[in-house]
C-alpha cells in the first residue's frame, strides 16, 4: 500500500469511527444518541447532538487532511497571498516528508552540517552525514520521479535515468576534485557489486523465502522473470567488466615503460573507452525506450495492474525541491568526503572498503529496500530492473562521465584502470550472476549464494590495508 493510500485509507476509517450504520433504513448497530446510552428521549437535543458531532468530525478532518492529505493543504485556495503562498510551501514540505519512510533521518542533515563546519571527529562528522545523505537520495529520488510523470515515457525515462544515481555522482565529483580516486573507483565498483550481489541476492533469497511453495500443490517453486532482459542487460555488464580488464592487462603488459609512458597510455586508453561506453548508453536507452520497449512490457504490465499514480506536486514545486536537495547533497558530500582521510589513519579502515561497502548504501538504501519488498510480493521484474538498471548506469554512464570530467574539466587522472583485486572481483561477480540468471528463474538458494560473494568480497577489502590497495593507483597517478 502506497502512502497516499494508505493516508486514503486512514482518514477513512477516522470518518467512520462513532458513525450511524443504517442499511436500508434500519440501524445497523446501536446509536450513539440512543436513550440507552445518555437516558434521553430520542428527540431531545438530537439536532444539538449531530451538530456537535458534525462540527468535531468537520475539525478532526480539516486537522488530518492539513498534516497527511498529500493531494491538498487547506489554504492552498485561499484569496490572501501570505496564507495562499505559505500553504504551498507548507504542502510541498508535507508532500516531501511524506514520500519515503526514512525520510525521518532528514533531521540529520542540519547536524550534518554543523559537525562539519565546528570540526567535529571524523568518525561523528562521517557517520551523521553518511545518514543525512540517505534521505536525501530517497527526496531526490521522489522529485524525479514527479518530474517524470509531466514528461511522457520517453523524455521521463531519460530523466530517471540521467538522475538515477544523482547521489554516487554528486560524491564521486567531490572526491575527485579532491583528488581522492582510488575512493572515486571503489565507490562505483561498489555500487555495481551492490547491486548485482546484495540487491539482487537480498530479492532472490526473501523472494525465494516467501514464494517457496506453490499455494494450490504445496510444491516448492521458482519465481521468475524476464530473462531476455535480464541476458541483454548482462551483456553490457561483462562488455563494462571486459573495460575494466583490458586497461588492468595493458599496464601488465607496459609494466617495463617508463612511469609517464605507461600513465598516458591508460589515460588515452580510458578516455577512449569512456567515449565508447557513453555510446553504448545513448543506444541502450534508445533500444528500451523506442525501439525495444515490447522487451521490457513485463515490467510495465507490473506497473499496470496497480491503480495509475498522478503527480501530487507540480514540475515547477518538484524542479526546486531538485534543485535544494542537490545542493544540500553536495554540502554534506563535502564533509563526508573530507573526513575519509581522518577516519581512516583514526579508524584504520581502508578506503576501499569506505568506496566499496559504506558509500554505496547512502545512495541507494531506500530503492534497495523497494527492490526487496517487490520481490516479496513476486514482481521480480521490477525487482530486476532496480538491480540490474542501477548497475548498468553506473557501469556504463557514471563511471565513463568521471573520467571525461576528470579530462576536460577537473584535470584530474580518473582512469578506467583498477586495481588488479578490484578487478578480479568485479568479473567474477559478473559472470556468476550472469549465469544465475540466465534461466529466468530465481529463487532463495541462488539468493544466498550471491549475498554469500557479496560478503565475501567484502570481508576481503576490509582486511587489506590501504597502502597495500593503493600502491598500483599511486603509480599511475604520478
Amino acid at each position: 500500500m502506497s502512502d497516499n493510500s494508505a493516508n486514503q485509507h486512514f482518514r477513512g476509517q477516522v470518518r467512520s469511527w462513532g458513525s450511524t450504520n443504517k442499511p436500508n433504513g434500519r440501524d445497523g448497530g446501536v446509536d450513539e444518541n440512543s436513550p440507552l446510552l445518555n437516558g434521553n428521549h430520542p428527540d431531545h437535543h438530537d439536532h444539538h447532538a449531530n451538530g456537535a458531532s458534525g462540527d468535531d468530525e468537520h475539525r478532526g478532518n480539516k486537522t488530518l487532511k492539513f498534516f497527511f492529505d498529500t493531494r491538498h493543504t487547506p489554504g492552498t485556495d485561499s484569496s490572501n497571498v501570505a496564507v495562499k503562498y505559505s500553504s504551498h510551501a507548507w504542502h510541498i514540505t508535507k508532500v516531501t516528508i511524506l514520500s519515503n519512510y526514512v525520510n525521518f533521518l532528514l533531521v540529520m542533515v542540519p547536524i550534518g552540517i554543523i559537525a562539519g563546519e565546528s570540526n567535529w571527529s571524523p568518525t561523528a562528522v562521517f557517520t551523521i552525514n553518511f545518514f543525512a545523505i540517505i534521505p536525501l537520495a530517497a527526496v531526490l529520488s521522489f522529485a524525479t520521479e514527479q518530474i517524470s510523470m509531466k514528461l511522457g515515457e520517453a523524455l521521463g525515462g531519460l530523466l530517471n535515468a540521467t538522475f538515477g544515481n544523482a547521489v554516487e555522482l554528486i560524491v564521486s565529483i567531490v572526491a575527485l576534485k579532491d583528488n581522492q580516486i582510488e575512493v572515486v573507483q571503489s565507490s562505483m565498483l561498489g555500487s555495481i557489486l551492490s547491486n548485482l550481489l546484495l540487491v539482487m541476492g537480498m530479492c532472490f533469497f526473501f523472494g525465494g523465502i516467501v514464494n517457496m511453495r506453490d499455494r494450490v500443490t504445496g510444491q516448492g517453486m521458482e519465481q521468475s522473470f524476464a530473462s531476455a532482459t535480464a541476458q541483454t542487460t548482462c551483456s553490457l555488464m561483462t562488455l563494462s567488466s571486459a573495460s575494466l580488464v583490458i586497461p588492468a592487462t595493458l599496464y601488465s603488459v607496459l609494466d617495463k615503460a617508463e612511469a609517464k609512458e605507461k600513465e598516458h597510455s591508460i589515460l588515452l586508453l580510458s578516455r577512449g573507452t569512456a567515449i565508447i561506453l557513453l555510446v553504448l548508453y545513448i543506444m541502450y536507452l534508445w533500444f528500451q525506450l523506442r525501439t525495444h520497449p515490447n522487451l521490457f512490457d513485463a515490467e510495465i504490465q507490473h506497473h499496470n495492474e496497480e491503480e495509475p499514480e498522478e503527480p501530487v506536486m507540480g514540475p515547477i514545486a518538484a524542479g526546486v525541491v531538485l534543485v535544494v536537495t542537490t545542493v544540500l547533497v553536495a554540502i554534506c558530500a563535502e564533509y563526508l568526503v573530507g573526513s575519509i582521510d581522518p577516519l581512516v589513519e583514526s579508524a584504520h579502515i581502508s578506503r576501499n572498503f569506505i568506496g566499496l561497502i559504506l558509500i554505496p548504501i547512502v545512495g541507494n538504501a531506500a530503492e534497495h529496500v523497494t527492490a526487496v519488498v517487490v520481490a516479496i510480493r513476486n514482481k521480480m521484474d521490477l525487482a530486476m530492473g532496480v538491480a540490474i538498471g542501477s548497475s548498468i548506469q553506473i557501469a556504463l554512464l557514471v563511471t565513463p562521465f568521471l573520467v571525461i570530467l576528470g579530462w576536460a574539466v577537473l584535470d584530474k587522472p580518473m582512469t578506467l584502470h583498477f586495481e588488479t583485486f578490484e578487478t578480479v572481483a568485479f568479473a567474477f561477480s559478473v559472470l556468476v550472476v550472469t549465469y544465475t540468471v540466465q534461466d529466468g528463474k530465481s529463487n532463495y538458494l541462488e539468493g544466498a549464494m550471491l549475498l554469500g560473494l557479496y560478503i565475501i568480497i567484502a570481508l576481503a577489502f576490509y582486511v587489506s590495508p590501504s597502502d597495500a590497495l593503493d600502491k598500483v593507483l599511486s603509480a599511475v597517478q604520478g
